[in-house]
């Protein structure tokens, strides 16, 4: 019995890891499908490539850590207290200014190696990208479900 305890948690284990090991692929290819869609998108040649991707990038990754911040495990809301709740707004809040922040330093950068047309291309482009990412989830949940 106890050692069949053991691999039922061995199993466990490693069906997280392979779901983590899939999620972490499944954002690379994310990546890689922006980078061409965006590459292509705005005409990046070799030159001005090598000046954008890192720029964007250091953007996408500080982005992505203040959505962590943002998006944390929320207690059940009906037993914070008034206190916790102005505590979390001014969270947001404070967020929310960091975003434009970091936006406004994105546009900045930017502008030292694109003009302000190909940034504003960037911004539409990047909501783009997000749409047919959600139409291309809904339709694989959709598949899912019929199957």
């Amino acid at each position: 019995m106890k050692n069949l305890l053991i691999i039922l948690l061995m199993f466990s284990g490693l069906w997280e890891m392979q779901s983590q090991n899939r999620s972490e692929s499944h954002r690379e290819k994310i990546k890689e499908l922006k980078t061409a869609f965006f590459t292509q998108e705005l005409n990046l040649d070799k030159q001005k490539a090598q000046k954008f991707w890192p720029i964007y990038n250091e953007y996408e990754s500080e982005l992505h850590e203040l959505r962590k911040r943002e998006h944390r495990d929320l207690p059940n809301l009906e037993c914070i207290t008034e206190d916790e709740a102005e505590e979390m707004l001014k969270e947001y809040v404070i967020i929310e200014r960091q975003d434009y922040v970091l936006k406004e330093k994105l546009f900045k950068d930017l502008k030292e190696i694109m003009s302000s047309q190909e940034i504003i291309k960037l911004h539409k482009l990047e909501d783009e990208f997000h749409k047919k990412l959600i139409k291309e989830y809904r339709s694989r949940k959709d598949r899912e479900n019929q199957e």
